[in-house]
């Protein structure tokens, strides 16, 4: 097995050698092959330093850095390295909050037979109230809206196989559908939790939070566009109803004052239905606007390799050793001869 690892890393030069190291050590015990892969989200600390080094001749063998010129999100900063994988299996994690040596039972669930492999760590870094709150709001929402939980369903930490990320290649935006498509493309999941305490507190944004999140929903799943076709159904009935009611008075009443039918029937659904018809115009125009004018997600600014490749050692290396029949057939051989 030939075992990708994923690190999305941003302004942690102090010890990021340590995770690294620490990373190689397990992951050269599980496997014969391996890559570890370190996507820099725009750090300006020291980390493209430290980077350089380990990636040297006297540094880290299978090491490949891919430094980003702005911060992203961290599924980008995911897809980023899960793109230029060269792996059987993937494994992505976050090495302030996920356990590395949670990753051996992960793996053997993979090497089982599963082709997604989740694990959710019980023990969430803390975070304000107003945070915590749209978080489960948002996935209520979700959960309603598209069928998972993301943070139950398809946690950040996980396992993916090679056929997995050749499926989310064939969508037009995978660093966007990356978060949940694994959970929902019929592949082959298990869903393992653990307890570990996180090393450090994850300082997360609510704007940003938010902005992602919606942007999440508008983009993965129909509900929203459901919602409005639903509202704009129900102005248009409301709107003939009250049409009907209003010329029934108009009808019935003698005592009605000058201009109030013509007045209600204009005014009776046009102000609902425009306001929904230029928020949909208004939505789907934003979307264009960011797919046109913002470019790539991400652009890599530097990309660098280590020098030492154990894999590329052995390419050339003929295994010659006999097994005990094997040797005894050329003896024999080798004695009528």
């Amino acid at each position: 097995m030939f075992l990708s690892v994923v690190f999305v890393v941003r302004n942690q030069a102090r010890g990021l050698e340590a995770i690294l190291k620490d990373a190689a050590l397990l992951t050269g015990t599980l496997v014969s092959d391996y890559e570890i892969i370190v996507v820099d989200n725009a750090s300006d600390d020291d980390s493209i330093a430290v980077l350089k080094e380990l990636a040297g001749e006297r540094g880290m063998p299978n090491l490949q850095v891919y430094a980003l010129t702005k911060e992203v999100d961290s599924d980008t900063g995911s897809w980023v390295g899960l793109e230029n994988a060269l792996g059987d299996f993937v494994a992505v994690v976050d090495p302030l909050v996920d356990d590395i040596c949670f990753l051996p039972t992960m793996l053997d669930k993979a090497a089982g037979g599963a082709d997604v492999v989740f694990a959710a760590n019980e023990q969430k870094p803390a975070q304000s109230w107003a945070y915590r709150g749209c978080l489960s709001a948002f996935n209520a929402l979700y959960k309603w809206s598209n069928g998972v939980h993301l943070a139950k369903d398809a946690p950040q930490y996980r396992v993916l196989s090679k056929r997995v990320i050749n499926f989310m290649l064939q969508h037009p935006m995978p660093s966007l559908t990356y978060r949940y498509l694994p959970a929902t493309g019929g592949f082959a999941r298990v869903n393992l939790t653990y307890s570990t305490p996180p090393k450090t507190v994850h300082a997360k944004r609510l704007s940003h939070s938010i902005d992602r999140g919606i942007r999440l929903l508008v983009s993965t799943t129909k509900a929203p566009m459901r919602l409005v076709t639903a509202l704009s159904l129900f102005g248009a009935v409301s709107n003939l109803i009250y049409s009907i009611y209003v010329i029934a008075i108009g009808l019935l009443k003698s005592n009605v004052a000058p201009g109030w039918v013509t007045l209600s029937l204009q005014q009776s659904g046009m102000f609902f239905l425009v306001s929904l018809v230029l928020l949909v115009l208004g939505e789907y125009i934003l979307q264009m606007a960011r797919l046109s004018n913002e470019g790539p997600l991400y652009h890599v600014a530097q990309e660098f390799t280590s020098s030492v490749m154990t894999r590329r050692q052995k390419l050339n290396i003929e295994d010659v050793r006999l097994s005990k029949a094997q040797r005894a057939d050329v003896g024999d051989s080798q004695h009528f001869s």
